[in-house]
């Protein structure tokens, strides 16, 4: 899931050196924290949400039957 999400993520900013995916394993889950650069922010979420909403949706199929959570996180 790590790999299929750090591929789309590239694909669509503008620097795709500063993506970053975290995977950490929850009692629920696998959780994914995608960090971008502040200036690629607004291409991963999109207008109202609608990109990030998308890319959490190939995610879950990717998954199948296991819970996965997609966090945009801030780079700090």
């Amino acid at each position: 899931m790590k790999e299929l999400l750090e591929y789309i993520a590239r694909s669509m900013v503008d620097n795709p050196d500063e993506v970053e995916v975290t995977e950490v394993e929850t009692d629920t889950g696998l959780k994914l924290e995608l960090r971008v650069a502040p200036s690629d922010m607004g291409k991963i979420i999109g207008r109202q949400g609608r990109t990030s909403k998308e890319i959490r949706a190939i995610v879950k199929a990717a998954a199948g039957s296991k819970r996965v959570i997609v966090d945009i996180v801030d780079k700090e």
